[in-house]
């Protein structure tokens, strides 16, 4: 696993807390929960496209 997956993850997590907060004293509640999910299925789509790079590897690995 590569670090600046890690560092990825963490900039997309504060980036959206971040905007999270100002939205919310803003009184835009409802687009800091859009832009909280659209972070989750950022970082979701991250995730799923390394653990299927990591099954192809062990696919790979083992000939199947």
């Amino acid at each position: 696993m590569d670090i600046n997956l890690l560092f990825k993850i963490a900039a997309i997590g504060i980036l959206v807390a971040v905007l999270n907060q100002v939205l919310v004293r803003a009184g835009r509640e409802d687009q800091a929960m859009m832009t909280t999910l659209a972070g989750i299925v950022i970082v979701l789509s991250i995730v799923i496209n390394e653990i299927s790079q990591l099954f192809t590897m062990v696919r790979t690995l083992f000939n199947l």
